[in-house]
């Protein structure tokens, strides 16, 4: 499958797409060379009891569109001179057959497994997901669409080593082994989703998992294809906006859901159609819901937060034991059983056309979201000198997103290139956030990005080669603007190539990124008055006459690379063990950050500001790079009734960047002090500063299956994550789980009931609290009936059955926004 790109029409990016010029038109003067039919294989599929499978997919290596397999298990290809045909389907082991123009005829059987293989896009090599060498996990078909949400954290938390860092149900991205942020890169069909989600937690990414067709999450050697930060991971959201299968007949889908917790409903359709290998493809999702209501907790009283001095931290851990007895004294705790402005009105939609020929294919789509959600725990903190009894206000962001993306690729056969791609994207992001009515802060984000590449054989190796482009313009304005605007940009060349020799493939990968900031810096290097003895006004004339703007630009050279290899050992069993280097330098929130981050109650500062006398000042004078190193060491087992996949990992990082607790307080009158808890100092918020120091974080992940009978299966997952610091632990780092999983299926019924346990969280830093564990239960319910020409599926999901009050370790607001309570979710679907 081919990924989405774009050409754009703005006059500050015609100069860049004319970069690229040069290699559409090296593309198009390909098709001269188009190589002869050779000619037809008829084949026919069948699994170990002779039965014929239906809906295989087939197609020729190198090529971009495959076919299916009919009813009876046949189908027939063309083909060029010397191919190789790859056979795969759902709960089947793939099978790739050597062809050339003497294979009239071939049978082809697939050997069932316990455990779902999938074809994994972000590969770039065509395997699925029992083939690739480093760790991977795949939602899609029926798993994906039962466990989907509106975030991608909430979506794939369930998964071993994935958690979410939950700002509340609609903002909640994913971490993978304990990292987030900029460490996991987060793509659409392979390219940069181009939002503000790594800026900070309360900015929901873009991404929407209920028009997905796949999710995969990856870990080690193919993140290098993306960029060279991805140390924890990548997430790749796969749709089909751009076909790169010709569609032969007019085909749909819909969706309501209705969610009891937060009132919410939810909408989604698809329609695609073609003819004469040009296909078409629409997609659009609407929904709105309230807050979302919780078991009944506890709101956390001023200065038991986790952002406050170490006293009160000790408080905090002395009122938590003694909470059952305070429960009945006449000063306990003011209680909730809802989070306020956690609210959700958002609709997408995604239009895509593609012409699909034996050797060229080209597409493009659009796309745009509208969303406007709460902000939970958003506090507006407002100047004593303005009102000194300033109240709370609601805010809400509104996220506004057109993306472009275009594909052109072009297939050739028996000669060492096999596929020449370049793939575009842009995308226009902007996240307001508004208070009364009035935007406060918006924050915005241009992106263009390009992507030509390679796939050949050299000898015995097959790879991929290519250059990578990205440029970001980042801006802020308003009062919570903490991070100044920026422009970044990255040209990268990379390989990946890898080589069977006899059961052993060998893998190895490569990448050399060029990385440069550039920012205007603007010092406040004014002196705080105490008294205030002339007002307001002296103040802001004085902060005026004292700005200064200084121009500043940074350059990096990225250098990652990888070598893994995987053995099949014997039939059905395999060992994987890949090590990788990468390096990465800071975005520009990590290095340029100066403000208040009201989302998170506290004071940010980037890594080229020292404080001096109650001054923040810039000097970046030696900023060094992100480096890690990385041991991943894989043990599956995938036929039979039984299969498993256990991965350990161990990770060193080098300058690990991170927001460290400085024990300061920041005011307007003040400045920067020692933290300070008095009724003159209330408005003060904590200061946390990104910082560099040596990281290892190393764990385990694992999950099984056991097929207990045709109708039943069982699954066990579970994952454990330690992160520390030469000295201390990292903070919010996720709890371990423990999970298990039934399935049982009768006549037209799905049944499944799923427990989580989230063991307690006490590695913990100084200024933070221990996280109490929990379980959350589970349970779905799907009937398949047909109505007229459609397939229908009701369903009904109830989480957290017991109504079980859990609180995330790793949110920024844990104590404000627990999870939600008990939910029934209700719905229908219907294909055609």
């Amino acid at each position: 499958m081919m990924l989405h790109y774009i050409t754009t029409y703005k006059s500050t990016d015609v100069v860049i797409m004319n970069r690229y010029s040069l290699l559409s038109g090296a593309i198009i003067t390909a098709l001269s060379s188009y190589s002869a039919h050779a000619a037809i294989i008829n084949g026919h599929v069948v699994d170990t009891n002779n039965q014929p499978i239906a809906n295989a997919d087939v197609h020729i290596h190198g090529k971009a569109q495959s076919i299916k397999t009919d009813s009876n298990g046949k189908f027939s290809i063309d083909i060029d001179a010397k191919s190789q045909l790859h056979i795969s389907k759902n709960n089947f082991i793939d099978a790739r057959l050597a062809v050339d123009e003497d294979s009239q005829k071939i049978n082809v059987t697939l050997t069932p497994t316990s455990v779902e293989t999938v074809v994994v896009y972000a590969s770039a090599l065509h395997k699925n997901s029992l083939e690739m060498i480093s760790p991977v996990n795949v939602l899609a078909d029926d798993e994906l669409k039962n466990k989907a949400k509106p975030t991608l954290g909430e979506t794939l938390k369930g998964l071993p080593g994935v958690n979410a860092s939950y700002f509340g149900p609609v903002s909640s991205s994913p971490i993978i082994r304990g990292l987030d942020g900029p460490r996991v890169k987060i793509t659409q069909n392979g390219l940069d989703s181009s939002d503000a989600s790594r800026i900070g937690p309360d900015h929901a990414t873009s991404n929407d998992s209920l028009s997905a067709e796949q999710i995969e999450v990856l870990r080690g050697p193919a993140t290098l294809l993306y960029g060279s930060g991805a140390i924890g991971g990548v997430v790749n959201v796969v749709d089909n906006r751009i076909p790169t299968d010709n569609i032969d007949q007019f085909t749909g889908a819909v969706q309501y859901n209705h969610d009891s917790v937060s009132n919410a409903n939810t909408y989604a359709a698809k329609l695609e159609t073609g003819h004469e290998n040009f296909n078409f493809h629409f997609d659009g999702t609407k929904r709105m819901g309230d807050d979302y209501q919780t078991p009944r907790f506890e709101l956390p009283e001023e200065g038991h937060e986790e952002h406050h001095e170490h006293e009160e931290h000790e408080e905090h851990e002395e009122h938590e034991e003694h909470e059952e007895h305070e429960e009945h004294e006449e000063h306990a705790h003011e209680t909730a059983t809802s989070v306020e402005n956690t609210f959700i009105d958002s609709q997408t939609v995604n239009f895509g056309t593609s012409y699909v020929g034996e050797h060229f294919t080209v597409g493009m789509s659009y796309g745009r979201i509208e969303t406007d959600y709460g902000i939970p725990a958003h506090e507006h903190h407002g100047h004593e000198h303005e009102n000194e009894e300033s109240e709370e206000e609601a805010v809400y962001a509104r996220v506004e997103q057109d993306r472009w993306q275009g594909l052109m690729s072009y297939a050739l056969h028996n000669n060492w290139i096999e596929t020449i791609n370049l793939r575009l994207g842009y995308t226009d992001y902007s996240h307001a956030e508004i208070e009364d009515g009035t935007i406060g802060t918006i924050f915005s984000n241009e992106t263009t990005e390009a992507r030509f590449n390679i796939e050949h054989k050299l000898g015995n190796w097959h790879g991929i080669a290519g250059y990578h482009f990205s440029e970001s313009d980042y801006d802020a304005n308003g009062e919570e603007a903490f991070t100044p605007a920026s422009k970044t940009t990255t040209n990268a060349l990379f390989i990946l190539e890898e080589q069977m020799i006899g059961d052993v493939t060998v893998e190895l990968g490569a990448r050399v990124e060029d990385y440069n900031i550039d920012s205007n810096i603007t010092s406040h290097d004014h002196d705080h008055d105490h008294d205030h003895d002339e007002g307001e006004e002296h103040h802001d004339e004085m902060e005026e006459d004292h700005d200064e703007v200084t121009a500043y630009s940074k350059s990096f050279t990225n250098l990652s690379a990888s070598a893994g290899a995987i053995w099949q050992y014997t039939p059905g069993h395999s060992v994987s063990l890949s090590i990788s280097h990468s390096q990465r330098a800071p975005l520009s929130a990590e290095l340029l950050s100066n403000g208040l981050h009201i989302a998170t109650g506290t004071y940010e500062l980037g890594l080229g500001y020292v404080i001096e006398d109650g001054e923040a000042h810039f000097e970046p004078e030696d900023i060094k790079q992100e480096t890690a190193n990385n041991f991943d060491l894989s043990f599956r087992q995938f036929s039979g009734d039984f299969g498993y996949t256990v991965n350990f990992f161990y990770n060193d990082i080098k300058n690990f960047y991170y927001q460290k607790n400085t024990g300061l307080t920041f005011d307007e009158e003040h400045g920067f002090e020692e933290g300070q808890t008095d009724h003159e100092h209330e408005d003060a918020l904590a200061v946390y500063q990104f910082v560099s120091q040596d990281a290892e974080l190393y764990g385990v992940e694992f999950d099984a299956h056991y097929q207990v009978n045709s109708n039943a299966m069982v699954k066990v997952f579970g994952d454990s994550t330690t992160a520390k610091l030469k000295d201390e632990n990292l903070p919010r780092i996720p709890a371990n789980k423990l999970g298990s999983e039934l399935q049982y299926t009768l006549n037209d019924w799905q049944f499944t009931l799923t427990g989580t346990h989230y063991f307690e969280q006490n590695d913990i830093t100084q200024y933070e609290t221990k996280t109490h564990s929990y379980s959350l239960f589970d349970a779905q319910a799907n009937y398949q009936l047909s109505v007229g020409q459609i397939d229908t599926q009701l369903y009904i999901n109830v989480d957290n059955i017991t109504d079980e009050l859990g609180f995330v370790h790793s949110s920024f607001i844990k104590e404000k926004a627990p999870l939600p309570g008990r939910n029934f979710s209700i719905g229908v679907r219907g294909y055609f």
